[in-house]
């Protein structure tokens, strides 16, 4: 089978090869952008609104969760960089079946994420403008499309620049938040800390619910890894680029959830509709800012544009890297002259048009069902990353391919595993995040079927085979930039 591959990649030559220029920098942003979306804006006031102060530790816990498994997806894609990412390295610890359902899966949830986000976002534009918001949401899908056709250094560019924005945005917030709770501002009485005096209103088991609430707010931070394999050096790239989102994304969300909570009593949060209703705005009115809601309205539709580009093209490098797995059909395989999987951009532009249409005139529960199914995706796909770390580190080490590395192995990862199963169990015994557990359960199952048929048909991924061409080419880059490695790990 590796001399079949060999053959087939001498016959189409460089012409099915995806491009190499994205830098570190548009790697920490495209992270920070993707995890700071308009979720953080409209809906940190749920949990808030269900554990009041205590919501802090809600985020602690789930910031730690995730920060390991970021740790550990960061240690597998610096080894193995691949567009297909976390599906790749799942059917490589335990067979096609598991790349091909958790890549389909994640494919899937990002696809009817696309259609909310543009949906959303045109909306407020259509407001804007006085006009109907299918109108300004089309101009900015032609627009998107022209980005990630024309080549993924402007893309990358695109994303770095909206993702600044809102990083800027989270930044003058803190800075702003601060000075009314020192009392800096002497139109604004400061409360101090004694919203903090009912830490935990509604006690453990509001925590709970909490916890449910924001144990995904930091998902999309993943695609940190589907790009690092169209960067120039993804060994030291992706190491750099988790280090800094990880911490980074936790400083911006506790930061402005301790905010939040201290300035404004939690028994008026909620899941904010509109700008106006945010908690970021309602804070920054302290401050007197004119125009704050027109303002925010801004940052959150570029926060929702921004969550729409990054996911044309984590669904397009994804149907790119099932086709030469043999998942998809390898028409999708094909390159454009800026290395860019042209054919993959148009089937995720076509399906997230389906997902408008789904969500304008399709049933109102089939929708829910397909929505609320985001949490379970995610928590299925952090399981498999633990589990593909544990397994696929001994086999890194062997063969020298490690820059990056999870602490504690194998114990803390074993440790978040656990977590993790926690957390599954928490959602099971609440009856708004149970239908998330049993739509993901059953969808795994099914597309683990399809792929066990196609595995016993079809043979092992051709991923496998070549992994050893990445493992050697990894370890000589490792070689190479030896002590480029050494400084940033």
């Amino acid at each position: 089978m590796k001399t079949r591959n060999s053959d087939s990649g001498a016959a189409e030559g460089t012409s099915n090869q995806l491009g190499h220029s994205l830098e570190t920098r548009h790697l920490t942003m495209m992270g920070l952008g993707s995890a700071v979306g308009a979720g953080l804006f409209l809906g940190t006031g749920v949990g808030i609104q269900a554990a009041g102060p205590a919501v802090l530790l809600s985020y602690i816990v789930a910031g730690i969760v995730v920060i390991a498994v970021m740790q550990m997806l960061g240690e597998l894609a610096a080894a193995r960089p691949a567009s297909g990412t976390f599906a790749t390295y799942g059917q490589m610890a335990f067979g096609r079946w598991n790349g091909f359902a958790l890549g389909w899966l994640y494919w899937f949830m990002l696809i009817m994420v696309m259609g909310a986000e543009i949906t959303g976002a045109g909306a407020i534009m259509g407001a804007w403008f006085g006009v109907d918001g299918w109108i300004p949401g089309l101009v900015c899908v032609v627009l998107f499309t022209i980005v990630n056709l024309a080549g993924v250094r402007g893309f990358g560019e695109f994303e770095y620049w909206f993702a600044f924005i809102k990083v800027a945005v989270i930044i003058i917030f803190l800075v702003i938040g601060t000075g009314l709770l020192l009392g800096l501002f002497p139109s604004y009485d400061s409360p101090g800390l004694s919203n903090f005096s009912d830490f935990a209103p509604n006690g453990i088991s509001g925590m709970a619910v909490g916890l449910l609430a924001v144990a995904f707010a930091f998902g999309g931070i993943e695609i940190v890894t589907i790009a690092a394999a169209e960067s120039k050096d993804p060994a030291n790239s992706i190491a750099a680029a988790v280090r800094a989102v990880i911490w980074r994304i936790s400083i911006f969300y506790l930061g402005s959830v301790f905010l939040i909570t201290a300035l404004l009593p939690f028994d008026t949060l909620g899941e904010a509709e509109s700008a106006e209703e945010s908690p970021f705005t309602r804070i920054l009115a302290f401050a007197q800012i004119p125009g704050i809601v027109e303002i925010m309205e801004v940052v959150i539709v570029l926060a929702l544009l921004s969550a729409f580009n990054a996911q044309i093209y984590a669904t397009s490098r994804l149907m790119y890297s099932f086709s030469q797995e043999r998942n998809a059909p390898r028409w999708f395989r094909k390159t454009n002259a800026q290395k860019v999987p042209y054919r993959a951009v148009w089937c995720s532009l076509f399906f997230a048009f389906v997902s408008v249409a789904l969500q304008v005139w399709g049933p109102e529960d089939l929708i829910k069902i397909l929505f609320n199914a985001v949490g379970g995706t995610l928590l299925v796909i952090w399981m498999v990353i633990v589990l593909s770390e544990i397994k696929l580190r001994p086999t890194f080490e062997r063969d020298g391919s490690l820059s990056v590395r999870m602490w504690g192995y194998p114990v803390l990862p074993w440790l978040t595993f656990l977590a993790l199963i926690a957390l599954m169990v928490l959602m099971l015994f609440d009856e708004g995040a149970r239908l998330q557990v049993i739509t993901v359960a059953v969808a795994f199952v099914v597309l683990s079927l399809i792929g066990l048929a196609l595995q016993k048909t079809q043979g092992p991924q051709e991923a496998e085979d070549s992994a050893g061409t990445a493992a050697s080419t990894t370890t000589a880059t490792n070689t190479t930039t030896a002590a480029d490695s050494d400084s940033t790990t």
